[in-house]
């Protein structure tokens, strides 16, 4: 085979390839006369129902037993916080749990210097106001490593209709336009195709304390928290609509 006949085949199979790729990412539609195909994008931002305070239970003894019995009893004080603040604790949620052994790497030869137990867990709130009680008593308990706090959205359902419906506005305005410029009127839909998207956030880690802002809200001072009145941040869904309409 020559060189010129390698280079087009080499590069016929990225032009199949690249159609492949626009194939999956859009539907593949037969061109219609006396029609119009556009694509927009919408979104709805929608305030979060749900607070994820997620941290881990943990404890550093020197036999595994010792550890086990001190994680333990750190569990039953986050019980009794729950229970204080009006919590079911069957509520939280343990994800894993582990027993490793923590050795000294500082010795010519490693060293076996204790256990260290830890229990990850999650715990939902849909009533805000319990947020910052149960975070300022596990920080003052000491019972707790890596707190962090996100916002969420679990209804979401109604979100994405809301994203669909902008979307949706945004392309038939295009159609319309469209249209317009070419001297013709927008007729039905013919064809629509959805896809919906949830903003993915980063968490921030609150290390073994709180964060100010809800440390500081539970604390009688006189000055208030660097973010008190401030509100969690929205949930952003988007939608991308395509849609073939009919001109008259």
């Amino acid at each position: 085979m020559s060189k010129n006949s390698a280079s087009a085949l080499a590069f016929s199979a990225c032009l199949l390839f690249s159609c492949l790729v626009i194939a999956q990412e859009h539907p593949a539609l037969t061109a219609q006369a006396n029609t119009v195909y556009v694509g927009a994008d919408g979104k709805y931002e929608a305030q979060p129902d749900t607070a994820l305070l997620q941290f881990n239970i943990s404890a550093q003894e020197d036999s595994s037993k010792a550890a086990y019995d001190h994680a333990s009893k750190n569990a039953d004080q986050f019980r009794q916080i729950l229970r204080t603040n009006g919590i079911d604790p069957k509520s939280a949620q343990i994800g894993y749990f582990s027993i490793d052994p923590v050795y000294d790497w500082k010795q010519p030869k490693r060293k076996l210097v204790g256990y260290r137990v830890n229990a990850s867990t999650t715990l939902k709130l849909r009533d805000f106001a319990k947020i910052g009680p149960i975070v300022q008593q596990l920080a003052d308990t000491d019972i707790t490593d890596n707190q962090s706090l996100s916002y969420t959205l679990e209804n979401i359902d109604v979100a994405k209709q809301r994203a669909v419906e902008d979307a949706y506005r945004r392309a038939n305005d295009s159609a319309a336009t469209i249209a317009k410029a070419g001297g013709r009127g927008l007729g039905e839909l013919s064809y629509a195709s959805v896809d919906t998207f949830e903003q993915v956030r980063v968490v921030a880690n609150m290390a073994r304390g709180p964060m100010p802002m809800l440390a500081g809200a539970m604390r009688a001072q006189a000055e208030a928290a660097p973010t008190a009145e401030f509100s969690p941040q929205t949930i952003v869904v988007t939608a991308h609509v395509n849609a073939l309409f009919v001109l008259k």
